[in-house]
């Protein structure tokens, strides 16, 4: 009986994690999704604390589990509400990295089990045990340098001929694993492990450091879908359907957004493994140092006039508009031109800030409406139409050199095509490039005019003086 409860738990705990990842594809529903995910979670996690059985025995550390759960669900808890928008990204690869650890732990515990019991050895496990280990550790090492990178700490990093140093540590861990694998039912050596573990983080931490920022987003989602496999592994050692079923889904999840970013930025995922895009040090400019001319400014008065009186108003959120805070205000802006008749609507694009759904996730926590989030392709097929562009701190996503400069690094990526408006005004602290290291055609463009100054303090001074029109 008590089994057929716990699989009932695990079954519940698998509808409910494919319920809520469906839900998460709709803004709309994707706070509910999280939390019947969730709820399938606690019930597996329940059923499995006081209805599982291994050789007749149920679980019996209740301290240490539920200090685990306790300590863990405290930090976690603490952790979720202080991060600022501007770190979320950072969390959820620091988060994404402790998943991979406890893949790895795992599967170490699991060979310390079976190397020290005399028991008939499955290679098939083993093979199992070694997966795990290997993409859980390369998970958790890149996570934690993606962590570093998104919040500074480290830089970008690479040597002469450091992509095929990392091609001779993958080939020694995979021809390592495998003879480890063949071998299993002759002699289960712990150094081979700790050796393979050692190479496994080493690979990982080469593997995300000379990524270039502007390609985050990307890594951050590649490495969502290892950490999913790897947990996957744990479940295929343990038996445990809902392990399993999270880790498949998590997985192919990741994989599906990694495919999908890639060719939002029209590139494929080796030239962005490879080619570092955005790394420091391969910045040229978009246009190869050529003379853009001179850009003009706009001023606070004529940049609140030609949006009160405009009919259409299209705003481009970016990563600026999320350092600054300025969600909230950025809302408020966009109700005043509401109020005053004008249609007012976000431009989001695929990899806009720094992880995929940044700029929904920021939008959403200020209450803006989700019917006004237009996709890429929707945005493109609006600014035709479109009075003024409000860009604020998006830099990359919007450069014509994209479509224009073969030279430049992000040329073939698909843009917003904010220049097809009637007037642009950019947002910006300073001429500085974006992530990609290189200079924005758009803000020489004759309809483009820059308005400098923090986001936040910007658009605080644009809703007093249209409140004063």
């Amino acid at each position: 009986m008590e089994f057929s409860i716990l699989t009932l738990c695990y079954l519940v705990g698998s509808v409910t994690f494919i319920i809520g990842l469906k839900m998460l594809s709709d803004p709309a529903n994707a706070r509910k999704g999280n939390l019947i995910a969730a709820a399938g979670m606690t019930i597996a996690i329940a059923g499995t604390i006081f209805l599982y059985e291994s050789d007749g025995e149920k679980l019996h550390n209740y301290g240490w589990i539920f200090g685990g759960l306790i300590i863990g669900g405290i930090i976690g808890t603490l952790a979720a509400k202080k991060v600022q928008m501007t770190a979320m990204p950072e969390m959820v690869s620091l988060f994404n990295g402790m998943g991979g650890a406890c893949a790895a732990l795992i599967s170490i515990i699991e060979f310390d089990h079976i190397a020290n019991n005399p028991v008939v050895v499955n290679p098939g496990h083993v093979l199992i045990i070694f997966a795990g280990l290997v993409i859980g550790s390369v998970s958790f090492a890149g996570s934690i340098v993606a962590w570093g990178k998104l919040n500074g700490k480290f830089g970008d990093f690479a040597f002469s001929g450091q992509h095929i140093v990392n091609i001779i540590i993958l080939l020694v861990v995979v021809a390592s694993s495998a003879y480890v694998v063949y071998n299993s039912d002759v002699e289960l050596n712990e150094s081979f492990l700790y050796g393979i573990l050692a190479l496994s983080l080493l690979y990982g931490v080469f593997f995300v450091l000379p990524i270039g920022g502007a390609d985050m987003p990307v890594v951050i989602s590649l490495l969502n879908s290892f950490t999913g496999v790897a947990a996957a592994c744990g479940g295929f050692l343990y038996e445990n359907k809902v392990m399993l079923t999270g880790g498949i889904l998590v997985g192919a999840a990741g994989t599906l957004l990694t495919i999908l970013m890639c060719r939002a930025m029209n590139r494929s995922l080796k030239n962005v493994l490879i080619g570092s895009f955005g790394a420091s040090g391969s910045s040229k400019g978009a246009a190869g140092g050529k003379d853009q001319g001179q850009y003009k400014e706009v001023s606070l008065s004529d940049a609140a006039v030609v949006m009160s009186y405009a009919s259409k108003v299209m705003i481009v959120p970016g990563y600026g508009l999320a350092v600054a805070q300025a969600q909230h205000v950025c809302h408020e802006l966009e109700k005043m031109l509401a109020e005053k008749g004008v249609d007012v609507k976000y431009a989001i694009h695929p990899v806009a800030g720094r992880m995929p759904g940044h700029m929904n996730v920021l939008l959403a926590e200020a209450d803006v409406s989700y019917d006004k989030l237009l996709e890429m392709e929707q945005a493109n097929d609006e600014f035709p139409s479109t009075d003024v562009v409000l860009v604020l701190g998006a830099n990359d996503v919007v450069n014509p050199a994209a479509k224009t400069d073969t030279s430049s690094p992000i040329y073939g990526m698909p843009i917003l095509d904010v220049e097809l408006a009637k007037m642009v005004i950019v947002n910006k602290r300073s001429m500085k490039p974006g992530y990609a290291g290189i200079e924005n055609e758009l803000f020489f463009r004759p309809k483009t005019s820059m308005l400098f100054g923090d986001a936040k303090k910007v658009l605080q001074d644009l809703v007093a003086e249209i409140k004063n029109l």
